[in-house]
């Protein structure tokens, strides 16, 4: 299935709560191995499966996530 959505991601503000993870029905964000520069291990997007439902976006405390459809 091809992809419906596109998110991104401020690392910068992402405390890596597992939040948007635990709600993305399709497992399109994953914990990156890298850290920012509060030293979590902030989500990073894998483009494959997103289908854009902003359930990622709506749950993120930090407002870090930004949901594109397309």
């Amino acid at each position: 299935m091809a992809a419906k959505g596109k998110i991104t991601i401020d690392q910068r503000l992402c405390k890596s709560c597992e939040l948007c993870i635990t709600v993305c029905p399709e497992k399109a964000i994953r914990i990156a191995e890298t850290f920012n520069h509060r030293g979590y291990h902030p989500a990073e997007f894998v483009l494959e499966s997103c289908r854009g439902c902003s359930l990622c976006a709506v749950m993120c405390p930090e407002v870090a996530i930004e949901v594109y459809r397309g």
